[in-house]
């Protein structure tokens, strides 16, 4: 899948692209919005980015884990190096010590990230600061037809680019999701 990117200042024509590329088959979460303007989007019913989404949460954990692999790894080197799992306690306490930090690097970045926006919002920054919205649409190869015929029809929308999707996997069990609870009572 491609991630595709479209610049707009108005709502009312990205909701048009929205419901037109749902027509032609694309899946709710294939589909978001990304304003500064959360309330304007949820009035015109557009699939907005979760607040959490917005922020580097989930990029900066994982750089944070990263860290805290190399971390653990550090002390129980170290620990081996120096003979300290010869003493009387052994290994529990610096194997303990190695998760701890492993939990602490990863939840450090998290943290971190919690306060930064997105990575991959970064370039579109400038544009929602001016009022703009951005449209992103995760497409599999078989729909990019679908996809170019419809922006072809709103002129007003301007490509932006191009990035990484969302696994394909994930869009589709969001989807099954979705339609399993709809079907509940």
């Amino acid at each position: 899948m491609l991630r595709h990117y479209f610049v707009s200042d108005d709502l009312d024509e990205l909701e048009k692209v929205e419901n037109e590329l749902e027509q032609q088959g694309f899946l709710e979460p294939q589909i978001h919005v990304l304003s500064n303007n959360d309330t304007e989007v949820e009035n015109h019913h557009l699939h907005e980015v979760a607040a959490v989404l917005k922020q580097d949460v989930v990029h900066s954990t994982e750089l944070g884990a990263v860290v805290g692999v190399i971390g653990a790894c550090l002390v129980l080197l170290i620990t081996y190096l120096l003979n300290w799992h010869l003493s009387a306690a052994g290994w529990v306490p610096f194997i303990f010590l190695a998760v701890i930090t492993l939990g602490f690097c990863t939840w450090e970045g998290g943290f971190i990230g919690i306060q930064q926006p997105n990575v991959n919002f970064l370039p579109f920054q400038k544009m929602l600061e001016n009022g703009r919205h951005i449209l992103f649409v995760d497409a599999e190869p078989n729909q990019e037809l679908a996809l170019a015929a419809v922006m072809e029809s709103h002129p007003n929308v301007g490509a932006s680019g191009f990035g990484e999707s969302t696994p394909s996997w994930v869009i589709k069990a969001q989807g099954n999701f979705k339609s399993f609870m709809k079907s509940m009572p």
